[in-house]
């Protein structure tokens, strides 16, 4: 039986290897879990799923090979026209034609709508059976239809749709997940860098074990260094301005930030780094630092992480004189620059979706003076800055000043 487990998980596109399976196996010789469906679920996905975006498929072919429950729209992920679901007439219909359409129930709605993917070849509108748009058709948008699923419509104006085809319940988790701070959290550990610091006073168990043996029995105890987590950042924090429509966002990384990484250190700017940055905004005249008096303070070792949308006028990077705030005596690339120089494992994290980055001449600018080492605050971006924060930009693709 788990075999065939393990094969639909396969075929279902998850990453399970083989030896995560006999770990499985071995872990129910061992009754780890016994007797309960919950407890072989929680074991099953933790030994067979690594990552948190995997965790939806998962349960969906686990409820599909326990439960017979459907694998709802998984083998109906294709592209549906946009020219099909284009509004141009949207129809009314009184109470009483309201009163005669039929709901056609779960297992039939679903199988109808295979055979319409399977047969339709063109846009329909106003009709009541094809996909389309303005009809009674259980199937589109800007129709009627007392329990359907709605496609290619913008917001909901009846209530009545079983199911929502632009919005999956479960798809936002794989990679552009809306981040929260136990989701940051996971991405940041990929930073971790571990070494034994301070007195011995953990138990080193192989070491105990093979001392004792070589004691002929007689218990002979070793300690170790505790294994602590000796990566250091530092993070500055674009704020006021366009981040304002972002701060909820900026909250939650800030906050696994602090609790992840032991040796931190974080400050303020706004828009693009100048000659001074600060700890308080509340205080920023009085608590300023200034930028080369934080270049010399902090060691080649900190990581570096820019928080910000970089969205600004270009003079504001390129020019003196061109803040927003005040006449900066040198451009705030040259600020960017020197940065950089000192923090080779350097990265930029954006709140702006990046389908959007294109259009802004400031954000590629910063993209650029960053070697493309811009990531959108998503979970995918935070996991991929990580990644790239553990290998430093080589000398010669550095920005000059």
């Amino acid at each position: 039986m788990l075999i065939d487990f393990f094969t639909a998980l396969r075929d279902a596109g998850l990453p399970v290897s083989l030896k995560e399976f006999l770990t499985l196996l071995q872990a129910l010789q061992q009754q780890v879990a016994f007797g309960s469906l919950d407890a072989f679920y929680y074991l099953a996905r933790t030994t067979l799923i690594k990552d948190e975006k995997h965790y939806d498929r998962f349960d969906q072919v686990f409820g599909h090979y326990f439960q017979g429950k459907a694998l709802v729209l998984d083998d109906l992920q294709t592209e549906i026209p946009e020219d099909w679901l284009r509004q141009q007439v949207e129809k009314f219909l009184s109470e009483e034609e309201k009163q005669q359409l039929q709901a056609l129930g779960w297992d039939k709605l679903m199988e109808t709508l295979r055979q319409r993917l399977e047969e339709q070849k063109e846009r329909h509108q106003g009709g009541n059976k094809w996909i389309g748009t303005g009809g009674t058709s259980p199937f589109g948008a800007y129709g009627y239809h007392p329990e359907g699923i709605r496609i290619g419509q913008d917001g909901s104006r009846h209530r009545r749709a079983v199911k929502v085809w632009d919005k999956r319940e479960f798809r936002n988790f794989d990679n552009a997940a809306e981040l929260g701070s136990r989701n940051i959290k996971l991405a940041l550990r990929r930073l971790r860098e571990f070494a034994r610091e301070g007195a011995e006073e953990v138990l080193d168990l192989d070491g105990t074990i093979a001392a004792t043996a070589r004691n002929a029995g007689l218990l002979e105890l070793k300690m170790l260094r505790e294994l602590r987590n000796t990566v250091k950042v530092l993070v500055l924090f674009d704020v006021g301005g366009s981040m304002d429509d972002h701060i909820k966002a900026v909250e939650e990384l800030f906050s696994a930030v602090k609790s992840e990484f032991k040796h931190l250190e974080y400050y303020y700017f706004h828009n693009c780094v100048y000659e001074t940055v600060w700890k308080d905004n509340r205080r920023r005249q009085g608590s300023s630092l200034s930028t080369h008096d934080l270049i010399h303070t902090f060691g080649s070792d900190y990581k570096l992480i820019f928080v910000g949308d970089a969205t600004m006028s270009p003079y504001e990077i390129s020019y003196p004189g061109g803040s927003v705030e005040h006449m900066n005596p040198e451009a705030g690339e040259v600020w960017m620059r020197r940065l950089l120089q000192q923090f080779r494992h350097a990265v930029w994290l954006n709140p702006v979706a990046e389908q959007y980055w294109d259009y802004t001449q400031s954000l590629q600018m910063m993209r650029c003076l960053l070697q493309e080492r811009m990531y959108p605050l998503t979970l995918e971006g935070v996991d991929q800055a990580m990644r790239a924060l553990k290998k430093s930009a080589p000398a010669s693709a550095l920005p000059p000043v």
